[in-house]
């Protein structure tokens, strides 16, 4: 049998899964990205992203506390900026002394942090409660640990491989010349992924590694969009060349000027 049949010549019902389908992916990578940005923008004090966000989050702030790096980076949208200053005053002028938390910055952590932060509310989640428990957040930021990084590493491997195998699969319907082209788009998120959890161990040793953080992340986001956009255009829009049409859908073998319809694979 013929490997490869084009989108135009399959049934209007399974195109119209794979059009649902990357809807449905599409909109959840923008929300992704999204997710990238809120959690790790504004780390290094600067609202948008940078490698220098990334470094933080993986290797740890240079002088700065985990209390801190947190109240810049994924918590700054969870409370006001003045009650956000009200605990980094503490922490830097008050030398985070029990008088001054319970003062000050325990109302703040009762009304906008022990919903999460708390051993009932998420074991996973630093608990909050208490200013013994506040202060062991008040020790040098050394950034994500390995037990976090290897419980986010198999969930982001399963996860967007899946994703991947999904997208690859409707875009492998597509035409595409030469053919080592479009391996060359399937293979790269694959290989980026790999490339892309390496990174961060590599950025909790070596700082500079975040550019690969950031490199490797744009090849993906590079390959989603290539394939993406490339699926959707030519199940709807686009018009297949001749010989294409003339073999059903199927490849053909060109030669001599004749277009011969058998089965051929790519």
């Amino acid at each position: 049998m013929n490997s490869f049949l084009h989108f135009k010549f399959l049934p209007l019902s399974l195109r119209m899964v794979y059009t649902m389908t990357l809807l449905v992916l599409g909109t959840g990578y923008l929300f992704a990205m999204i997710q990238v940005f809120e959690v790790h923008a504004g780390r290094d004090g600067n609202p948008s992203l940078s490698a220098n966000d990334l470094r933080i989050a993986y290797s740890g702030q240079s002088g700065g506390t985990r209390l801190e790096s947190a109240l810049h980076g994924p918590m700054k949208s969870m409370l006001p900026n003045e009650e956000r200053q009200v605990i980094l005053d503490w922490i830097n002028k008050d030398d985070a002394s029990k008088e001054s938390y319970d003062a000050r910055v325990k109302p703040i952590m009762d009304t906008r942090c022990i919903m999460c932060h708390s051993a009932a509310a998420n074991p996973h989640l630093p608990s909050l409660t208490s200013h013994d428990e506040v202060s062991k957040l008040i020790v040098k930021d050394e950034g994500m640990s390995i037990a976090t990084l290897v419980r986010v590493s198999h969930i982001h491997l399963f996860g967007i491989t899946f994703i991947f195998f999904i997208v690859s699969l409707i875009f492998a319907h597509s035409y595409l010349r030469p053919v080592w082209i479009k391996c060359v788009v399937i293979i790269v998120p694959f290989l980026t992924i790999l490339m892309d959890i390496a990174s961060w161990y590599l950025t909790k040793m070596w700082p500079a590694f975040a550019w690969m953080v950031i490199g490797s992340g744009a090849l993906m986001g590079l390959s989603f969009a290539i394939q993406w956009f490339t699926s959707m255009y030519q199940m709807w829009f686009y018009k297949p060349p001749k010989e294409l049409l003339e073999c059903g859908g199927q490849l053909p073998i060109m030669g001599d000027g004749s277009i011969k319809c058998q089965p051929y694979r790519e």
